[in-house]
């Protein structure tokens, strides 16, 4: 009995990913609006029925997508972070991984084009605010306690900064492909002279 429960379970999360995998695609190649929940059936041979299982809508498939792909993006950077030498180099080390996520076609149509116009601007809000929020206040504390900040109140520059990457993020998933180096240059250097400023 538990062994034909464990096999049920492995076969819905291994369906559940495939509809993921597969949803992220199509967002990503046609967009939230023409996508359907049929077409992302069909990818992985399944039935609608299949996909209602695991989400009850076409809005709440895209969210679990662009979940995954913020929790992915958060995930890059808890890692790369993770060697660096001193606060300061995990706040660049972190910078150059966000915005270079935010170039990769499939993160940057999902969820700088599309998720604000298919969950609502609050809503894509939020996400925002869950994923990446508490990973720039968390920097900014700790550059502050190592001395390399100016002393300041974290959590109004933490929203400042938070806005300016989320513009940066907009940018250069709006960026022609042959135009994006160059954005991605500048918005570098406008963050890096930005942070300089507050070098204690």
């Amino acid at each position: 009995m538990s062994t034909t429960q464990s096999r049920r379970e492995q076969y819905s999360q291994a369906t559940k990913a495939a509809l993921l995998d597969a949803a992220t695609r199509r967002f990503a190649a046609h967009g939230f609006a023409k996508t359907s929940l049929e077409d992302v059936a069909a990818d992985i041979h399944a039935s609608r029925g299949a996909v209602y299982h695991h989400y009850p809508s076409k809005a709440a498939l895209f969210e679990a997508v662009v979940e995954r792909l913020e929790a992915e993006t958060m995930g890059r950077i808890a890692e790369q972070t993770s060697p660096a030498a001193d606060a300061w180099e995990a706040s660049m080390v972190a910078l150059d991984v966000f915005l270079d996520r935010c170039c990769d076609p499939v993160y940057g149509r999902v969820v700088w084009i599309e998720a604000p116009l298919a969950l609502g601007w609050r809503r894509w809000n939020d996400l925002q605010v869950k994923y990446g929020h508490g990973v720039v206040a968390n920097l900014f504390e700790g550059l502050i306690a190592a001395g390399r900040l100016k002393p300041m109140p974290v959590e109004p520059m933490a929203n400042l900064v938070f806005h300016l990457l989320c513009g940066a993020g907009q940018a250069l998933a709006e960026s022609s492909e042959p135009e994006r180096p160059r954005v991605l240059a500048e918005y570098k250097q406008a963050i890096n002279l930005l942070l300089d400023s507050l070098v204690d």
